[in-house]
């Protein structure tokens, strides 16, 4: 085996037929990342038949005295099941990239480990994977674990909606919690808007303090992505809002007066007396929230009659399906469950394109305990989500004199 440099178009054309093939993997992606101070590589893996048997894209920066950091995005396009070839292309890569002043190198491979259910329950595995993780470890890589949580670069856990059913059928499946919030989300008057991919300004505020950056970045996506992004944005309708929100209250102070009622018939038991009580209790919190809705949606109709928008999303288009790129709203309205209405539009538009799944992205693998991603994994798991598992990240030192000294004279940032 040996190293070649491939154009980026050799690459791409590579790339689009492997099997683990992935938008990070492509120049689309690597021209993104050269604005934000990335260098990049396209390397091929040819075998002694000169056939081109493997390629990576590799983004890099130079840290310490001209030695360089690198990650090949959801790693190196490769077949790793054969432990020889994959020590073969250990030494090859060591080699090539050492004399060129590389001192680490991550990849974090696009090779799913576990197929589970919503409840994370294993429904398929690779039998391959044990062997795949063995071999890149007597090769020379360091297997970072199987993390349940995020990991350095890419989610481990993605989250996919299954397309090409009938669109009753997946809305039947979804969680009911989900369904409700669906239809909370329309019967206070959130209307989903599909926009350019130009209409990025308006999403980024949304996002700014989570993602941490800049607006450039995602006009760039956009730009190198082309016709390949779709921006949704959830918009409330004002005047539906204090409809609803009138409505709410309304309906609430009724069945209030109806538990005090009960509360004070002295002909039921002392138990539903008290049952009834603490239903009151709660129905007074209810109120008091209703009340400040109505307050809000009144305000709000006034300084915006023609509505405001209060979420949005960024979703990319590749190799036949959808991925959730990024997604926010606005906190004061998060209690309305726009982006829930938002993937539900998206669902629906992208069934009727006849695209393969519609991917929410990353997940945590823990589905049992309460963690403060257990918000995040129900916005995602309650569409009936089919769960990917992959195999994570693995790291190998190049020059270990070079990255000792990176590291010790960093061990304090």
């Amino acid at each position: 085996m040996k190293i070649v440099k491939l154009s980026a178009t050799q690459f791409d054309k590579f790339a689009e037929t492997h099997r683990y093939r992935n938008y990070f993997q492509s120049s689309m992606y690597a021209n993104v990342m050269i604005k934000f101070g990335y260098r990049t590589k396209y390397l091929g893996f040819v075998n002694d038949q000169n056939k081109l048997i493997g390629a990576t894209l590799i983004l890099y920066k130079q840290v310490f005295m001209g030695n360089k950091l690198a990650y090949a995005p959801r790693g190196i396009l490769f077949n790793y099941e054969e432990m020889e070839k994959v020590k073969d292309l250990t030494e090859k890569l060591k080699k090539v990239l050492g004399r060129q002043n590389f001192m680490f190198l991550r990849i974090d491979p696009y090779i799913p480990i576990t197929i589970r259910d919503s409840e994370g329950n294993i429904m398929n595995f690779n039998s391959k994977a044990n062997a795949i993780t063995e071999n890149l470890k007597n090769a020379g890589f360091t297997y970072k674990g199987k993390n349940l949580y995020f990991e350095t670069e890419k989610p481990r856990w993605e989250a996919l909606v299954i397309l090409q059913r009938d669109i009753r059928e997946i809305f039947a499946k979804t969680d009911k919690r989900t369904r409700n919030k669906i239809r909370k989300a329309k019967n206070n008057g959130i209307e989903i808007i599909k926009r350019t991919a130009k209409d990025i300004t308006t999403l980024y505020r949304f996002i700014e303090k989570k993602e941490k950056k800049p607006l450039s970045y995602y006009k760039t996506i956009c730009e190198s992505f082309e016709n390949n992004v779709d921006i949704y944005y959830a918009k409330i309708n004002t005047e539906a809002f204090l409809i609803n929100s009138r409505r709410s209250y309304e309906k609430e102070i009724e069945y209030n007066e109806s538990l005090a009622q009960r509360v004070q018939d002295m002909s039921q038991t002392e138990k539903d007396r008290n049952d009834y009580l603490n239903k009151k209790m709660e129905s007074d919190k209810l109120i008091t929230a209703y009340k400040n809705y109505l307050i809000k949606a009144t305000e709000l109709l006034k300084t915006n009659p023609d509505g405001i928008i209060i979420a949005g999303a960024m979703i990319l288009k590749y190799d036949n399906a959808a991925y959730l790129f990024t997604e926010g709203a606005n906190a004061e309205f998060e209690h309305l469950n726009p982006n829930y209405l938002i993937k539900w539009q998206a669902i629906t538009d992208y069934n009727n394109e006849g695209l393969k799944y519609l991917n929410l992205d990353g997940i945590v693998g823990d589905f049992e305990n309460q963690t403060e991603y257990s918000e995040l994994n129900e916005s995602k798991l309650g569409f009936n989500t089919t769960v990917t598992e992959y195999i994570g990240e693995f790291d190998i030192i190049l020059n270990k004199f070079a990255y000792n000294w990176y590291m010790k004279m960093n061990k304090n940032k």
